[in-house]
């Protein structure tokens, strides 16, 4: 493994470390691998050192490169500079993808707290997004926000149909950053069709890290230092992981539903179909003019058509020519 350690902006004294895997040779056909970028948290004022290289190794023992971007503090952080950080930082990483074997479309962002809403802003409003985002007990909302660093932004506001996917966990009982903010954040994912995981654990104080009882007090429910495992399997779901063969393909993706695919398709919700005046009539036509009466009005936002018509006794046929009629339309998500 080589580590690399760049200065991005002297001035603001940010800087970047690149943890950078050997592929190919004893890695057999691994020719490229996902990437993590990390953001350590410190309420804007320091970079956490608990946050940094300990969270690094693990994501390097599953296969990932790992790059820690410590970012503009304290009088250097009035927004957008840690924005702007992050910016440069994710085009130098995708700017060197094919010097450090990177796959470019596998870079997930993660970060804690402070650290987390810089993530979080990153997956929601910045030009380079990342593929995926990992959010620790992240402060999300601008209230919260406003009392680390008095020019940040809100998140859920920001929430739209380009961010990517996030993985979001918080304690119950953190007494700096609320779960209200993790709430927040996963009703703003679940209200623009963002793929999420979520995890708010019982008991245990701000600032945990991995969980590892090495690099924190006790104090906590064994079940939080899950987190980790369970976002790398996440990330496999969503992105795709590594292995000797290569990259491997995502379990489940990125889409929640077929929503804002370029045409509709049997992936879309029903309630998306609704609101469009050609789904409607093909719904209309296929349930008798009663759209509305083939599930529960309140599922209708979640259930797709795809999943509606395992209930319609439709054959193979007739469901590949309603397929290509659907694919014919173009979508237009704004209306919804």
């Amino acid at each position: 493994m080589e580590k690399e350690f760049l200065v991005l902006n002297e001035t603001r004294s940010v800087t970047l470390t690149a943890y950078i895997q050997p592929v190919g040779g004893d890695f057999g056909g691994l020719t490229e691998r996902p990437a993590v970028l990390i953001l350590p948290g410190g309420g804007y004022h320091f970079c956490s050192d608990r946050e940094a290289d300990p969270v690094a190794f693990p994501y390097l023992q599953a296969g990932y490169h790992a790059f820690i971007l410590r970012y503009s503090l304290n009088e250097q952080a009035v927004w957008p500079n840690p924005l702007e950080d992050y910016e440069q930082a994710m085009r130098l990483i995708r700017g060197r993808a094919a010097d450090w074997h990177v796959a470019a479309d596998r870079i997930a962002v993660i970060g804690f707290s402070a650290g987390g809403h810089l993530a979080a802003c990153a997956a929601t409003m910045s030009e380079n997004r990342p593929n995926a985002a990992i959010l620790g007990y992240p402060v999300i909302d601008g209230d919260c926000a406003r009392d680390y660093l008095a020019t940040a932004p809100d998140v859920p506001s920001a929430v739209d149909a380009k961010t990517c996917p996030c993985f979001v966990f918080a304690t119950r009982t953190d007494n700096l950053v609320p779960a209200s903010n993790t709430l927040h954040m996963i009703e703003a994912l679940w209200k623009n069709d963002i793929a999420f995981e979520s995890h708010i654990y019982s008991n245990g104080p701000h600032g945990l890290a991995t969980g590892d009882p090495a690099i924190c007090a006790p104090n906590f429910t064994d079940r939080y230092a899950g987190w980790v495992r369970d976002s790398i399997a996440w990330l496999s779901d969503v992105l795709g992981g590594a292995s000797p063969a290569g990259l491997t393909a995502p379990r489940f993706g990125a889409k929640v539903n077929g929503n804002r695919e370029r045409t509709l398709n049997l992936d879309c919700t029903l309630r998306h179909l609704m609101s469009l005046p050609a789904g409607k009539a093909i719904l209309e036509e296929l349930a008798g003019g009663r759209p509305g009466g083939m599930v529960p009005s309140a599922a209708t936002g979640v259930i797709t058509l795809r999943d509606s018509l395992q209930y319609m006794g439709l054959d193979a046929e007739a469901v590949r020519a309603l397929e290509a009629r659907l694919n014919a339309i173009e979508n237009n998500p704004q209306e919804e």
